[in-house]
């Protein structure tokens, strides 16, 4: 069969073994329900089954409830018609002064509405739901206002302390938006309230989350922040659910998008909600050394490592090859630069090893395709730095032939968005995510004890959950929507060079500018378009946007006619004046002529005319099914009954063929399939795997694929049948 052929030919050997976690005997599940059920309903329905335990109770966040009990039973309740969904409880993961002048901020003065009163976050409260917050650092005890513990259900949200274990993640997040100490955060007198859903090693579930947005919703915080997300591109999570829930109930929600760039398709939930900001990260201003060889004009691309030394090296220096940066390895690098291959040990030990053997820099090249970010334990007083894997091999070539003579050149740079931050599109949807992108590269703030610096989509979501208050501070009647306008319609699109530009769906509107958000004079909402999936030829549709005038004199407004593309045509209302306070609908539309124009996703900016200022809408349409992932999320577990499994996987749009394909991981024979179906409806699939299906015990390495509209996806795994019941036939011969 084609597809099994392709299962073969794709087959790494790079591949983790991941064994089965210890058995449960039960399932933890989120119930989202239809319309809102009283107590007494909720418990009469789950009382119906005595192995199923109720949990929570979500009245704020979700229209329902969480339970304990067996997959089987969970899977009976489920058919009940009151109910719309069922999700199991999935784990959730953690994911400054410099940084706040680049988002639009002054360093000494700060930053000012229009009558010229100084923004500071005075009166507003952020919640932020993290690993907790270190309330009794100097620069953030005067900021604190209390908080939650969702994983002890105590009031003490204090980070993990305990040895192996122990949490910072929360505190930095914290310090990006309020430090007001050594440090300024970008709304140093807001008020934050903790909401501690991750514990020990910064690890959450579902449940836990839920369980914080809720509480904050009851709180009435004015803005809250989220800096942890999972790999699942799908907007129908149920924390993707419940942000958009808290948004409806006027609280601005703000959440990273994820660290699993630079692929597309790559933004996980809850950074794939709808009506929050999803925050991809951008860099600061930073001095990037560049790699000169003596002889050529080609630069290579160092990436600097945080902890690193001064790049600023005032001569050319012989670079020889370190192998992989063990002491036997340096023996001959005494006064020069060293190239050291990537793995085996840590960055540190690499560098402290070069150092120790007389080398000036380190060059750290990667031993995976693409470049990395990465930083040293301990400070360092000679430069250490990142190359990519195509330069790392170029030159280890070159030294095989030849000696050779380097210079680095260092240069200021800013607005590159971080190799990390996931993209969008949000898949189902086909909605523009991150919205926005904001500094999350080499970012200081407080920790429990000090401060460090530390980078991450987790770091930029804070900038713009600041950047929030200082708007809302300046208009204290605006709604999320028009909070959120405000940031998008002022952003700056940013990209690697003047005229080369970041994807919409990369980058969303670009990077926040938030003094000029807060003296925005117009606001168009939304403030991003998805005109959906064309799939007839000749096909238009058309997006209604509200434009309004909250400048104190009358404006005029036009749009500019986007440069043209064969096979797309567009329609534009004429040019139209608002007064003061004012505001119109209007019709934007977009036809393709599918047989012209054959590209399968589109995206750009149009750009309206508003008085004196220039906003920028960044729009996204596909063409047919596009090439997103068609099979995520897949884990692989022990079931509630002796000799049983179970497995959970996502798929974004269904599969017209979705398979687990076993193989023996020595000779990647094919054993049998662990499970099969045709035509799967889109969102998460359950299935327990009982005695008879299973194979030999054993490790096995299974291809979990999915098939939709002529494109197959593939996710690797190793598992573990463990010896259970020798009774159970073998696989493939049932």
């Amino acid at each position: 069969m084609k597809w099994l052929l392709s299962i073969l030919l794709t087959i790494q050997t790079s591949t983790v073994l991941i064994h089965p976690p210890i058995p449960k005997t039960t399932q933890v599940a989120i119930v989202v329900l239809k319309q809102p059920q009283s107590d007494q309903e909720i418990n009469r329905m789950v009382n119906t089954y005595k192995d199923i335990k109720l949990r929570r109770i979500f009245r704020e966040a979700l229209n329902g409830f969480s339970i304990e009990g067996s997959p089987d039973t969970i899977a009976k309740l489920s058919q009940q018609e009151r109910i719309l969904t069922v999700s199991p409880v999935t784990k959730y993961q953690a994911e400054t002064e410099k940084s706040v002048k680049i988002i639009g901020g002054d360093e000494v003065r700060g930053i000012f509405d229009e009558d010229n009163h100084r923004l500071t976050g005075k009166g507003i409260t952020v919640g932020i739901i993290d690993t907790g917050v270190d309330y009794t650092h100097p620069d953030l005890k005067r900021n604190y206002a209390g908080g939650h513990d969702l994983v002890d259900n105590d009031r003490d949200p204090m980070e993990t302390l305990a040895v192996g274990k122990a949490t910072i993640h929360g505190t930095h997040v914290a310090g990006i938006i309020a430090a007001n100490g050594k440090i300024k955060g970008v709304a140093p007198d807001a008020k934050i309230v903790a909401y501690r859903a991750l514990g020990p090693g910064g690890g959450g579930t579902t449940e836990q989350v839920l369980a914080a947005i809720e509480q904050a919703i009851k709180d009435k915080v004015d803005v809250v922040n989220l800096s942890l997300g999972n790999e699942i591109n799908g907007p129908d999570l149920p924390i993707s659910l419940a942000l958009n829930r808290a948004v409806d109930k006027g609280i601005v929600a703000v959440a990273a998008s994820g660290n699993s760039g630079p692929d597309v398709w790559s933004v996980g939930s809850p950074g794939t909600a709808s009506k929050a900001i999803s925050v991809g990260a951008s860099t600061p201003t930073m001095e990037i050394p560049s790699l000169i060889i003596v002889g050529s004009r080609e630069k290579m691309r160092i990436q600097p490592m945080d902890g690193s030394g001064n790049w600023a090296l005032d001569r050319s220096l012989e670079l020889v090859d370190g192998g992989i940066g063990r002491k036997e390895d340096l023996q001959h690098v005494q006064g020069k630069m060293v190239l050291i291959k990537r793995g085996t040990i840590t960055f540190s030990e690499k560098a402290k090893n070069a150092y120790e053997a007389g080398a000036k820099a380190v060059l750290i090249y990667n031993n995976l395709s693409g470049s990395f970010m990465g930083n040293v334990d301990t400070p360092m007083t000679i430069p250490v730095g990142a190359l990519s894997k195509g330069d790392g091999v170029i030159l280890q070539k070159k030294l095989m032939n030849q000696s050779v003579a380097a210079r680095v050149l260092v240069t200021e740079e800013q607005d590159r968005l971080a190799d990390f931050s996931s993209r969008g599109p949000v898949t189902g949807t086909w909605e523009i995510k991150p919205d926005l992108v904001a500094p999350g590269v080499a970012i200081n703030s407080t920790i429990p004890g000090g401060y460090l610096s530390l980078q991450g989509t987790s770091m930029a979501a804070p900038h713009v959950a600041g950047a929030c208050a200082l708007v809302k501070q300046a208009h204290p009647d605006w709604t999320p929507a028009q909070i959120k306008a405000a940031l998008m319609n002022t952003a700056k699109p940013i990209g690697p060079g003047p005229e080369d530009k970041y994807h919409t769906y990369e980058q969303g509107a670009g990077r926040i500018q938030v003094a000029d958000a807060i003296r925005s004079t117009s606001l168009v909402t939304p403030s991003s378009l998805r005109f959906g999936k064309y799939i007839e030829h000749g096909d238009s549709h058309t997006a209604v946007l509200k434009v309004e005038n909250t400048s104190r004199k009358t404006q005029r407004y036009s749009f500019q006619i986007p440069h043209k593309v064969e096979g797309v045509s567009w329609r534009f209302p004429l040019s139209f004046t608002l007064e003061p306070g004012k505001s119109k609908e209007l019709n934007v539309e977009l036809t393709i002529e599918p047989q012209v124009f054959k590209r399968k996703i589109h995206d750009g900016f149009l750009v309206l005319e508003a008085g004196g200022d220039r906003i920028q809408i960044p729009y996204l349409y596909v063409l047919e099914e596009p090439g997103y992932p068609r099979v995520m999320g897949f884990d692989f577990a022990y079931g509630d009954r002796p000799g049983e499994y179970r497995y959970e996987v996502y798929l974004p749009g269904g599969a017209e063929e979705f398979g687990i394909a076993l193989f023996n991981p020595e000779s990647y024979r094919f054993v049998g399939f662990l499970d099969s179906e045709t035509n799967v409806k889109k969102g998460q699939l359950r299935r327990i795997i009982k005695q008879e299906q299973l194979p030999a015990t054993g490790t096995y390495l299974v291809k979990v694929f999915a098939k939709k509209a002529g494109k197959e996806d593939f996710i690797e795994r190793m598992i573990t049948i463990e010896k259970l019941d020798e009774s159970f036939s073998r696989l493939g011969s049932r």
